[in-house]
């Protein structure tokens, strides 16, 4: 089985311009191929996920990934998706998140000499004359099929800035240029980019035509990694300091039983042979294949020891004990309390388990919370340094818990 085969055997391809060309390109390890990834944060999310683990498989099948940040599409922002126009970013911000980008990426793909490039697509658009461009790249793109774009018609009852009107274009130039300056053959994206990916195949083909056409190719990543983004709304980062290896691990180990064994499949690098067997599973057998998906995926973003952490700290919280070393901990200082005590709903928003005081007040109303396994009902309550120096287990809901002390 080529390379091409078992990403469809994944469930990775949704959508290809031309077959043939493509299981050519990638199974002969020949694919130059890009996917961008715009910097909206400093972080990358589970969102990117998939993307990073197509660029991986096809890197170790001799392919050449081109990893695009978006520096200068960034001061544009993509519609795609949106109901409303990005928040603009100042130049600093978009330089600080391309340098984070980076650094998660290279746990994932091997940069360097022959192998994998990182290029930002600043350093051609923000040199663009904005009369040539016109010119040289406008004449090429069809108002009436811009606007007929499922990227656009979501955002025409709304609102269409002309500022975001011209991102498929800022796309489309991507593409022609790391075509002809990289030798870059493939473009990968999600569904909602279809039509920004056709519109740069269709600027080679008419800015240069004749062998460019049969060979500018463009293939379609499956929804699904979308779907993970929205799913989370960006809230389980990549990055360990914004969401722990633990609460990482926690995310995958909680999917629905229908989205289990598909996660397996499309995410993790265990052979098709070995998925293909527990396909059958069900029941409890389906715990366990969460539990495998939460390692494996960790694994691969975290390191294998944060993930036998968090795979012993889960064992332990479930099993009831509370004096394993890797349970999530917070720590509290003097500083943190008031009169000598501290509150519940405050240790909940310091310790992360609350986004605020009001969401924490809510949960445990609820009764939703236990402090060392009792549930505590009063959100008033408030705890002194002898209690908190011995350490609380603080439990919210049935998934989600921190040990506390000062």
């Amino acid at each position: 089985m080529g390379i091409y085969e078992e990403l469809k055997a994944r469930g990775l391809i949704a959508q290809v311009t031309d077959e043939e060309k493509v299981r050519e390109l990638v199974n002969t390890g020949k694919a130059v191929f890009y996917i961008g990834f715009d910097p909206t944060a400093d972080s990358l999310h589970v969102g990117h996920f998939m993307a990073l683990c197509l660029m991986k498989r096809l890197q170790m099948a001799g392919n050449r990934p081109i990893a695009l940040i978006g520096g200068g599409t960034g001061y544009i922002g993509d519609p795609s998706g949106r109901s409303d126009m990005r928040t603009m970013m100042t130049k600093e911000t978009i330089e600080h998140n391309c340098a984070c980008f980076k650094k998660q990426m290279e746990r994932f793909i091997e940069f360097g000499e022959g192998k994998a490039l990182m290029v930002n697509n600043a350093d051609w658009l923000l040199k663009l004359n904005y009369v040539d461009l016109l010119r040289e790249v406008g004449a090429c793109f069809s108002v009436n099929n811009m606007l007929r774009a499922e990227c656009y018609k979501q955002r025409m009852e709304k609102g269409l800035s002309f500022l975001e009107f011209n991102y498929m274009i800022m796309q489309s130039y991507d593409f022609y240029h790391m075509y002809q300056t990289l030798g870059c053959n493939l473009q990968f994206g999600g569904d909602d980019q279809w039509s920004n990916m056709l519109g740069g195949r269709e600027l080679i083909r008419r800015k240069l035509g004749g062998e460019a056409e049969s060979m500018t190719i463009t293939l379609l990543l499956n929804s699904e990694g979308k779907k993970m983004g929205k799913t989370v709304g960006g809230a389980v980062w990549l990055d360990p300091e914004k969401t722990s290896p633990y609460d990482f691990f926690q995310y995958w180990r909680n999917v629905g039983d229908a989205d289990v064994l598909k996660c397996i499949r499309m995410l993790t690098f265990l052979p098709l042979e070995t998925i293909d067997e527990m396909d059958t599973w069900s029941g409890s057998q389906l715990n366990k294949a969460k539990e495998i998906l939460a390692f494996e995926l960790t694994k691969l973003v975290h390191g294998e020891e944060e993930a036998r952490k968090a795979l012993d700290a889960s064992h332990s919280m479930f099993a009831g004990c509370k004096d394993s070393n890797d349970i999530p901990t917070h720590t509290l200082s003097a500083d943190d309390l008031t009169d000598d005590r501290i509150g519940l709903l405050d240790i909940m928003v310091k310790s992360g388990l609350c986004v605020s005081k009001s969401d924490a007040r809510t949960v445990v109303q609820q009764g939703g919370v236990t402090v060392n396994e009792e549930k505590v009902a009063d959100p008033k309550t408030f705890y002194e340094p002898d209690a908190l120096k011995e350490g609380l287990l603080i439990r919210k809901g049935k998934k989600k818990f921190i040990r506390v002390s000062l």
